[in-house]
């Protein structure tokens, strides 16, 4: 089991492109939200192409499932062929039970209890940018970070991130190194 993580493209082809590459032979992609749309606060960039974006996800060799973040608006959303999930998408997966939901409106605690309720192995949240891989409750709680406007920094550089989880491990790599940024085994 391979499986690709990603959130808040905000509608760069070029960072879904990157991805791709990086991610190239997962089973699944599992994308956290805030897909195609920018909130007014973030300059689109370079690679910005909403109905480009959309057509390269749609033609995606690899499965593709989303969660709903709070830049998805509704006229977006009707672009993508892929059902968007909200809040949540439940994803069992081999042996592991993963939920998936943008995570604008969860606390850590609030992730607990879903954890448990579901009985979760692994979270997957984004909307914060910050790539975090981290136990909370009994399962790991993953943000891919952001491939387009990372708040993750080395040397006042952005790092722009994706995540994998593969083999019991859940990883947040750098984009652009393939480097492992943060790293736990799952029990």
């Amino acid at each position: 089991m391979k499986i690709g993580v990603i959130s808040d493209t905000h509608g760069n082809v070029s960072a879904w492109q990157k991805a791709i590459k990086l991610l190239g032979d997962v089973d699944l992609i599992l994308h956290a939200g805030d897909v195609l749309y920018h909130p007014p606060r973030l300059s689109p960039g370079e690679g910005y192409d909403i109905p480009e974006l959309a057509r390269l996800i749609n033609k995606c060799p690899i499965p593709v499932i989303i969660a709903r973040g709070n830049c998805d608006a509704e006229v977006y959303q009707e672009l993508l062929e892929i059902p968007t999930l909200s809040p949540y998408a439940f994803v069992y997966f081999g042996e592991k039970a993963i939920v998936m939901s943008h995570g604008h409106a969860l606390t850590n605690e609030r992730m607990a209890e879903i954890a448990s309720r579901y009985r979760a192995d692994i979270i997957i949240t984004g909307h914060t940018h910050i790539p975090v891989v981290e136990r909370i409750g009994r399962a790991i709680h993953i943000n891919p970070g952001s491939p387009t406007h990372s708040k993750l920094e080395r040397d006042g550089v952005p790092i722009a991130t994706v995540g994998l989880i593969c083999d019991g491990l859940v990883q947040v790599l750098d984009l652009e190194t393939g480097e492992e940024v943060s790293a736990l085994v799952t029990g």
